[in-house]
């Protein structure tokens, strides 16, 4: 294949969650168009601030749509397109008897560890608390009882990290910090997947949350960048991210 006259390398800033299908999307759009991706994930309120303090992203794929609005907003990017979704799924060590009608009863038991992201710092934490919110629909004072035992393990700089190679939720619940964590359903595949000892239970219709993830290409990029986007939002892209488990972001 021939490379463009002009190879531009383009600098994606990512939310965590993405990094198995966006260094796979990464490596297509790169095979395809002969430009090159360079890659930074971490929890996408971090790299929000990051970016709101002109550090030098040009495409910020986001685990939520406010983030990204909020930098379309304040003219630091342009327009936010939807381009993949998620859940929240529950995340059990093993021999923890849970199943989706007991998961809120399990959820309060004050000898069960409640493990969750950072909100504000990462979307999956504000997805965490969402569900808290709707489990005071479910049982009064549960909300407050659910926010108090969290514990936030995940999502923010000081966080501890897990060794290379292992899937951050699923090292946690491993190691025993915590007995059931509620992160994203492809990331609780990717620690069962490591760990298969480990459950995964999805959350009762009750309980559900689901996430929008949402794409901005930063003001002055180059055309590299709005090419990536687009490829992200197109056919192959979209399948790549269907093979990781997130849903279309397509209409």
């Amino acid at each position: 294949m021939t490379g463009p006259a002009h190879a531009d390398t383009v600098q994606l800033y990512a939310a965590g969650s993405l990094r198995a299908a966006l260094t796979d999307v990464a490596k297509a759009f790169e095979a395809e168009s002969g430009h090159r991706v360079e890659t930074k994930f971490g929890p996408s309120g971090l790299l929000k601030d990051e970016i709101a303090g002109r550090a030098g992203a040009h495409v910020f794929a986001s685990a939520n749509m406010e983030h990204p609005q909020a930098l379309s907003a304040a003219k630091i990017s342009g327009p936010v397109h939807r381009f993949a979704r998620n859940r929240l799924c529950a995340l059990i060590r093993p021999g923890l008897a849970v199943e989706s009608a007991t998961l809120l009863d399990r959820m309060l038991d004050p000898a069960v560890k409640l493990g969750t992201s950072t909100p504000k710092a990462d979307p999956s934490g504000d997805y965490a608390f969402e569900v808290f919110r709707k489990a005071e629909a479910v049982r009064p004072g549960a909300r407050a009882r659910l926010e108090r035992k969290a514990l936030q393990l995940t999502g923010n700089a000081d966080s501890a990290k897990p060794p290379a190679g292992r899937a951050v939720y699923g090292w946690h619940v491993a190691e025993g910090r915590a007995d059931i964590f509620l992160a994203y359903c492809t990331a609780t595949r990717e620690a069962r997947n490591q760990n298969p000892a480990q459950q995964v239970v999805a959350l009762p219709d009750n309980l559900a949350v689901g996430a929008d993830y949402g794409l901005t290409v930063i003001a002055g990029a180059p055309p590299a960048a709005e090419r990536f986007a687009t490829f992200i939002l197109s056919p192959q892209g979209q399948d790549i991210l269907i093979h990781y488990g997130f849903s279309s972001g397509r209409p």
